[in-house]
């Protein structure tokens, strides 16, 4: 099997099911229980948090909260609709991007419903962000601007470390959300930020893991970062997010996180660092172009990660190719995992301004710690094989 769809999910490393294992079976103590088993507990939660933090700014850091949570998803969540409900006296205005994930996109569409004022910036054809159109949407009554660092279809890396001055320069009261889930692991996280989302499944951790990064300090304004509770209850992580710590999953995306870490340091020799990474994708990219004819790169390659790679395949069916090479063992992507099961193009590809045709014939690959330069060589063979026999029989339609 060659895994090329890394961006929607990854394999799990050994060593985190083996970590989150002895907290299944032996450490199970509830963190808030006071004899020594929950005590044991909420040492390693508090260490897992450290390590989010190692990985996600490089080196250990003060200046951040983490507040665990079941996934990017509900960290979107919890980023969003806390920052407005906490800075609604300041304005009514929220700015993003027209190419967010759904967890942001629905919950702005939410926020308009209720009479937020919401403003979309929009993109080029390499998903690069209009600048003229971000600045002259944040203002006086911008209480939020939520950007994605990372798109997780083309691999763009979005102009996240601009956001917090102009917001200063155009004396904007609000908080600064960064979607982090497609960066965090592989690159570093911007410190301009107020509000970060992670994930523990991208990153080989596990499925339902994930945290808020809060800075500890003051919005743009001169303000202090208050976010109100998200879940109301016993009062855990810090009373924003109350229920019993799913200390097996923390422990998971601490492990995952510190293994990324690694990864980005070049210092891990088990799996594929990320210049590796940077590295194969490359020699993707440039082995589809040496022999398959009349296809485009969506991806900027100088400006995105390293290990997303988006090409429209010209007179062909983006889904066709999918399962022709899934009959290989091959597996990649049309789109957003998140947005697949809904009818209608890709969100993302439309802002782009691609014409119908580039988008339907569009697959993206995405990489992980896992593959493998073989890997890469064997489905460049397939993919040229795979098109050239679609375009010869004339599947497009």
């Amino acid at each position: 099997m060659i895994y090329l769809d890394n961006s929607a999910t990854t394999k799990q490393y050994d060593e985190v099911t083996e970590a989150m294992l002895q907290y299944m079976k032996q450490d199970f103590g509830n963190p808030s229980a006071l004899y020594q088993l929950g005590v044991d507990a909420e040492k390693a939660v508090r260490n897992a948090r450290a390590k989010v933090l190692d990985a996600a700014f490089g080196g250990r850091t003060s200046d951040w909260d983490v507040v665990f949570t079941s996934g990017g998803t509900e960290a979107d969540n919890m980023a969003i609709f806390s920052a407005a409900r906490a800075m609604k006296r300041a304005g009514n205005r929220i700015v993003t991007t027209k190419v967010e994930h759904p967890a942001v996109l629905e919950c702005c569409r939410r926020l308009e419903e209720e009479g937020f004022e919401v403003i979309r910036a929009g993109v080029d054809a390499k998903c690069r962000l209009n600048m003229d159109e971000l600045e002259n949407a944040i203002n006086e009554n911008t209480i939020l601007v939520t950007m994605m660092h990372v798109n997780n279809e083309i691999g763009t890396v979005m102009p996240v470390d601009s956001v917090k001055e102009i917001m200063k320069k155009k004396k904007a009261p609000g908080l600064f959300h960064c979607d982090a889930v497609q960066s965090f692991g592989k690159m570093q996280l911007p410190k301009g930020a107020d509000l970060i989302s992670v994930s523990g499944h991208k990153i080989h951790g596990p499925k339902g893991s994930g945290a808020l990064l809060i800075r500890k300090g003051k919005t743009a304004a001169g303000t202090n970062i208050n976010l109100p509770a998200f879940i109301l209850g016993g009062g855990q992580e810090s009373g924003r997010r109350s229920g019993t710590e799913n200390v097996p999953a923390i422990i998971g995306l601490g492990t995952a996180a510190e293994m990324a870490g690694a990864g980005m340091a070049g210092s891990d020799g088990k799996y594929t660092d990320i210049g590796e990474l940077g590295q194969m994708r490359e020699k993707l990219k440039t082995g589809l172009e040496a022999n398959i004819e009349d296809i485009i790169i969506n991806t900027p390659m100088g400006e995105s990660c390293p290990t997303v790679l988006s090409v429209s395949f010209m007179g062909c069916r983006g889904e066709v190719l999918l399962h022709t090479l899934e009959q290989n063992e091959i597996y990649v992507s049309t789109g957003s995992a998140c947005s697949s099961n809904k009818k209608g193009q890709s969100h993302v590809l439309e802002a782009m301004g691609l014409k119908s045709k580039q988008i339907e014939g569009t697959l993206r690959f995405s990489l992980g710690r896992f593959n493998t330069e073989d890997e890469i060589d064997i489905c460049i063979e397939k993919v040229t094989a795979a098109v050239k026999r679609f375009r010869k029989l004339g599947t497009f339609r």
